[in-house]
């Protein structure tokens, strides 16, 4: 757990939701245990859209789509979300969800490994919403570095893994020690990148945000 149970419910209490649309999807979502980005961190979401207001937006694990059709509700007018997702199954469900929700003009659906697709592509990004596999995260950095401009966003969820990545690894199951090592590599290089400015948030199951800063030379 990363924050008390009782605090993150009486922060939800003043959520005041999302469309209709959104709505439903998340409640089909979780009806059938398909793990959708939590309230909190939708807020804080929709708060940076306002925020920074990007308008060329790339996300890395599409999943279901909720995500996606959520900052391209709450984005500025005329932004264009760019997603990526390997599961087929995941990839024919986020197809109809655009559709669904008349969004298929606004957003782009990449199908294939994103640790491929992010070396092909070579347009900047304004923001990039990280919502993958975990183990992955330390693997796609070269490439999201590269495609973020100086004031460019870097959102990554899920960093602090219910808490565990405070843990020895001792302490972490065998089975997740591989993620646990990759992740705090992540973090480290995320608050120690000399491009980088980073604050690590317990929202959620850990969000940081990331801001790409101008090299500047050494006195």
């Amino acid at each position: 757990m990363i924050a008390d149970e009782r605090m993150v419910a009486f922060i939800n209490s003043f959520d005041k939701g999302n469309t209709p649309f959104l709505e439903n999807l998340e409640k089909e979502a979780l009806a059938a245990r398909v793990p959708v980005i939590r309230r909190e961190t939708q807020g804080l979401i929709r708060f940076l859209l306002a925020a920074h207001r990007p308008m060329k937006i790339l996300e890395v694990g599409t999943a279901i789509g909720f995500s996606a059709l959520l900052m391209s509700e709450y984005g500025p007018e005329g932004c264009h979300i760019t997603t990526i997702e390997k599961c087929e199954k995941r990839l024919a469900q986020a197809a109809e969800n655009f559709a669904r929700a008349g969004r298929q003009q606004q957003i782009t659906l990449l199908a294939g490994d994103a640790l491929d697709i992010l070396r092909e592509l070579e347009e900047p990004v304004d923001m990039i919403f990280m919502d993958a596999a975990k183990g992955q995260y330390i693997r796609f950095l070269p490439d999201i570095l590269r495609l973020l401009p100086e004031g460019g966003l870097l959102v990554s969820d899920n960093v602090l893994q219910g808490g565990d990545i405070a843990e020895s690894r001792y302490a972490v199951t065998r089975r997740n020690r591989t993620i646990h090592a990759r992740m705090r590599e992540y973090l480290y290089e995320l608050t120690h990148h000399p491009r980088l400015r980073t604050c690590i948030l317990p929202v959620g199951d850990g969000v940081t945000l990331s801001v790409k800063n101008c090299l500047v030379d050494p006195e």
